[in-house]
């Protein structure tokens, strides 16, 4: 018989999760998880699953285009950080195993994307640290001594990124929050020739002070931020949050060479992508910033339509940016 407990809810972000008294979570607005595919028949990728890490537990779905298995040719490796308000969504869900095969088919890239642990279970910054931490695994392949011995110890070398990977061009990127994962990461202390660029797709950014009028009734976006992170100093004013508040580090530390911000016309979050813009080209920070617009779309427009016309601009922008 159930208790009571089972029904009664503490906490909830809703339309994305909601926390039951006996600690059951219930997620809402995720797609299907689907499993990888040793070759997708749409656009020739290879897919496969793996575990980066043991302590903690963190796994990761592998792409790269089937033509370049067994071979020794060296294309970009993307690190990959899916969106979903740090809450829901999945590297293993089918929205995004159908981005990543287009995108990687595309752009000749091999791919990690990362299955970081979710909020509220694992509230910010654990995601952050399992992105980070999974970064440092790749690179491992490339000079382990300058990492983490302790991989050594936790995993086997990845042929596809041992084989495949030209290390001189590793790129991170992502939707939404993970776009705010990727911009993270690079703010980290790094060699600077370690990422060369990041790109960042609707990011979720934000700041309790409105920089329109559409951000005066956006409660949703300040109240998902309390609830994936609780416990962060100054609220959406914290600095992973809002990269322009009083006591954020100076953007002109960015660890990359080139950004590519891209917007959609009709995200309430659009103008804090071009305030991103526009203050990292402000900020005396070197390297090359581009920014790219789907006029006439939503937030994560291309997740649910990844055939329109607008869906494949945006892929050829994301991949022309990884080639270049």
């Amino acid at each position: 018989m159930a208790s009571s407990s089972d029904h009664e809810i503490v906490s909830e972000l809703l339309p994305f999760v909601q926390v039951y008294k006996n600690g059951r979570v219930e997620r809402f607005f995720e797609s299907e998880r689907v499993p990888p595919s040793l070759q997708d028949p749409k656009t020739g990728v290879s897919s496969k699953d793996i575990k980066i890490s043991t302590n903690p537990d963190i796994y990761a779905r592998l792409y790269l285009p089937s033509k370049f298995i067994n071979t020794t040719e060296k294309l970009p490796l993307l690190l990959f950080f899916h969106g979903g308000a740090f809450c829901i969504e999945s590297a293993f869900s089918l929205y995004h195993q159908r981005y990543l095969n287009v995108l990687v088919s595309q752009a000749n890239v091999v791919a990690v994307s990362v299955e970081y642990r979710l909020a509220p279970e694992y509230p910010l910054p654990i995601a952050y640290e399992d992105c980070w931490t999974s970064l440092q695994w790749a690179l491992a392949h490339h000079h382990s001594d300058k990492y983490d011995g302790s991989f050594a110890h936790d995993l086997n070398e990845e042929p596809w990124l041992k084989d495949n990977v030209d290390f001189n061009r590793v790129f991170l990127g992502g939707d939404s929050a993970g776009a705010n994962i990727s911009h993270n990461l690079a703010m980290r202390p790094a060699d600077e020739n370690d990422i060369r660029g990041i790109f960042l797709v609707h990011p979720y950014f934000w700041g309790s002070k409105p920089i329109n009028e559409v951000e005066i009734n956006m409660e949703l976006a300040t109240k998902m931020w309390l609830f994936v992170y609780p416990s962060a100093k100054n609220g959406v004013d914290n600095p992973v949050c809002n990269p322009f508040a009083d006591d954020a580090p100076s953007m002109s530390r960015l660890g990359c060479k080139r950004v590519l911000v891209c917007v959609a016309g009709k995200d309430p979050f659009k103008d804090r992508g071009l305030l991103y813009y526009e203050g990292l080209k402000k900020s005396g920070w070197e390297g090359e910033v581009e920014l790219f617009e789907n006029e006439e779309e939503e937030h994560e427009f291309h997740l649910y339509g990844p055939d329109s016309e607008s869906a494949q601009l945006l892929f050829k922008c994301i991949a022309s940016f990884l080639n270049k």
